[in-house]
């Protein structure tokens, strides 16, 4: 069995990468730099460096209450190691409910940006009849989400506020219009159209979350490690048995 690839080669004298020597790149290029090699076949520019650097800052942390989180510590609790305890953090990434959403408004975004505005409200107003969400939009905490701003007034500096995020936008004024309560563009909704002008495929979106993500559940899982908890479990306050109590054989 061959396979092809034209990501890496390593032999005895060297190792490639995307055609670059990884030493060059070492000593010249910076992590995010060969981040983005790696994954578009490309060096960035220096405007591609500062925008993805600030993504993956914003992607970096958010809390040790969400699920992945907790699934990593919970996980380095009962004695697991490091690298055991990242990846049972890691399979919590990428559902529909947390990390998932980035993936779907970047190929909402790709897919749709050509549309005009009458055809948007009415795809819009399909979507919520059928109470189908449009991902990347909407938060339970936050009404309005301030990383979406510093991300897009990065985004305009850099000259990376395209199509993609103007249509983000469009999408965010005209979902309110048709909601009850705040729908904020949020950070999955803001990453996934900055990437999409940045011309990475949406299928590829929620490699970035995990890339962003990593640091921080490295981080959460040491402190687990050296916090001196032990064994974690629910409390019985925590707790609600709803089943039956009078079943007899």
């Amino acid at each position: 069995m061959q396979w092809k690839t034209a990501i890496s080669q390593v032999n005895q004298d060297h190792e490639v990468i995307r055609g670059y020597d990884l030493h060059e790149l070492v000593a010249k290029k910076t992590f995010v730099e060969v981040i983005f090699l790696i994954l578009k076949g490309q060096l960035p520019t220096p405007d591609e460096t500062r925008m993805l650097n600030a993504m993956l800052a914003t992607m970096i942390d958010h809390g040790v209450r969400i699920g992945s989180t907790v699934a990593a510590r919970m996980v380095n609790s009962l004695g697991n190691s490091l690298h055991t305890s990242v990846a049972a953090g890691l399979l919590g990434l990428g559902g529909s409910r947390h990390g998932g959403a980035l993936e779907g408004a970047a190929q909402f975004f790709q897919e749709h940006a050509e549309l005009k505005s009458v055809e948007l409200v009415a795809l819009l107003t399909s979507l919520k009849e059928q109470k189908i969400r449009v991902p990347g939009y909407g938060h339970r905490i936050f009404t309005h989400d301030k990383r979406t701003d510093a991300l897009f007034a990065i985004a305009k500096e850099t000259g990376l506020y395209g199509k993609h995020c103007r249509f983000a936008e469009l999408v965010g004024e005209e979902l309110n219009k048709l909601s009850s309560k705040p729908l904020p563009l949020n950070m999955d909704g803001a990453n996934a159209a900055i990437l999409s002008d940045m011309g990475f495929d949406w299928q590829l979106a929620v490699g970035f979350f995990i890339i962003g993500r990593m640091p921080g559940l490295v981080a959460h899982v040491y402190e687990e490690m050296t916090s001196g908890e032990g064994l974690r479990r629910l409390a019985e306050t925590e707790e609600e048995y709803i089943g039956k109590n009078d079943s007899q054989l």
